[in-house]
């Protein structure tokens, strides 16, 4: 989708270039975009333009000179993000296609996504990832196997508290959905086919992750893109590349230590963790939570209050442009005869650290490196976690401060804060 005028960006393109071949390191937007797509083998490309089309169609030709095949839609008027679609099902070869917004500068591995859009059977994908400032962003709901339920207008009073979840702008969607575009009139993607869809209950998913997607329309973000191209940032964060992560726990770790936390008003954060996941956040680091809640096997509450409580934790971080990179939780507990405890997740589990189910499956969903990746807890348990898993161990000095003694382990680090561990695992002081 490549038509629009780009009104922030006429400092540079003048008016004279249109906005999907603005410069990012002397290199046309449009063409990184394309190479992307030619890298993760996708050569058939078709480009919807409008405004100062010409200009496209002139430096960009047939696809030739990138060894791909480009077609084009031309818009004699604004037809919004999907009234394109009218033209578009005469272009399409396969039974689903790939969706990408023209100022958008993304690495990523398409591969991925299209095995995630396969295996949910979906009729549309949304690349959905947490940003610096969701308070201020439309958000994307999800349920737990990432299924969209809604969409969460930045200009709700939220009220509530929410997941750091924002739609980056590249979609998989299958062919059919050009059909509900039944004549070429101005139509929005997500208001006008995508939501209806989820009312009714089809099968509409996120793909969520930590991988690098940032809309540019700004002379501000494309400076700040550029600083990322330079230092490598981009290209490390596809997933096609090994990632390293800090695996932090959650009670005494991020949060403060209130025994069994099972109410969200009960949680709060520790000092110094929103500036050591700020620092993660601007590392070639991924950030994840994992984090046992024996809370719901003893019937104190539900996995959806924990679910909650992980809300509160993203709406606090986000507040300060934080963010998590993933959360997981185990809601078991294998001991039983706890008062009003539930069955059903009185069970032994491989998720419950330290065993390292959690770890596993975050290395599998997001290509970890779990050798060059690190545990920060403040128990044994949690260095045992890391033992176990392979990863490096670091101690944080706050909530039970190693003093636990459930188990030998013994870190590799210590520190009093968490940001104090940070800074010794990123290299900085």
């Amino acid at each position: 989708m490549a038509g629009g005028k780009g009104t922030r960006l006429a400092s540079v393109t003048k008016n004279e270039v249109p906005k999907p071949l603005v410069p990012v390191l002397d290199k046309p937007l449009l063409e990184r975009q394309i190479e992307v797509l030619r890298d993760n083998g996708i050569a058939d490309i078709c480009i919807v333009i409008g405004f100062l089309g010409d200009k496209i169609r002139e430096r960009l030709g047939d696809g030739s000179a990138y060894n791909v095949k480009i077609n084009y839609i031309e818009e004699n008027e604004p037809l919004g993000t999907a009234g394109s679609f009218y033209y578009l099902k005469d272009f399409i070869n396969e039974d689903d296609f790939l969706l990408v917004f023209g100022d958008v500068l993304f690495d990523v591995d398409i591969s991925r996504m299209a095995a995630s859009h396969t295996a949910n059977n979906s009729l549309a994908t949304l690349f959905v990832h947490p940003n610096s400032h969701p308070f201020d962003s439309d958000l994307v709901s999800l349920d737990s196997d990432g299924r969209i339920l809604g969409f969460d207008s930045k200009h709700n009073e939220r009220n509530y508290w929410y997941d750091n979840c924002v739609n980056a702008g590249l979609y998989i969607l299958d062919k059919g959905l050009c059909n509900l575009v039944k004549e070429p009139v101005k139509t929005d993607l997500e208001k006008d086919i995508l939501f209806p869809l989820i009312q009714k209950g089809e099968r509409i998913y996120g793909y969520k992750s930590p991988e690098y997607i940032k809309d540019i329309g700004t002379v501000e973000r494309i400076r700040s893109a550029e600083t990322d191209l330079q230092r490598g940032f981009i290209e490390k964060r596809c997933l096609k590349n090994k990632q390293k992560c800090i695996f932090l726990d959650r009670d005494g770790t991020v949060n403060v230590l209130k025994g069994l936390l099972y109410k969200e008003s009960d949680f709060e954060l520790e000092e110094t963790v929103v500036e050591a996941i700020k620092k993660i956040n601007s590392s070639e680091w991924l950030c994840i939570v994992v984090t046992n809640q024996p809370v719901v096997a003893r019937g104190m509450c539900s996995e959806s209050d924990v679910d909650n409580i992980h809300k509160k934790m993203s709406t606090l971080l986000g507040r300060e442009s934080a963010w998590l990179d993933g959360v997981y939780f185990c809601p078991h507990h294998p001991d039983k005869g706890y008062p009003e405890e539930n069955p059903a997740y009185k069970i032994k589990c491989r998720c419950r650290k330290p065993d390292t189910g959690m770890v596993e499956a975050a290395a599998e969903k997001y290509n970890i490196d779990l050798q060059h990746s690190w545990i920060v807890g403040d128990t044994t348990l949690d260095i045992q976690t890391g033992v176990n898993a392979g990863l490096h161990t670091a101690l944080v000095l706050t909530g039970e401060a190693g003093k636990d003694g459930k188990f030998p382990a013994t870190p590799e680090i210590t520190g009093r804060s968490l940001v104090e561990i940070v800074n010794k695992i990123i290299g900085e002081n």
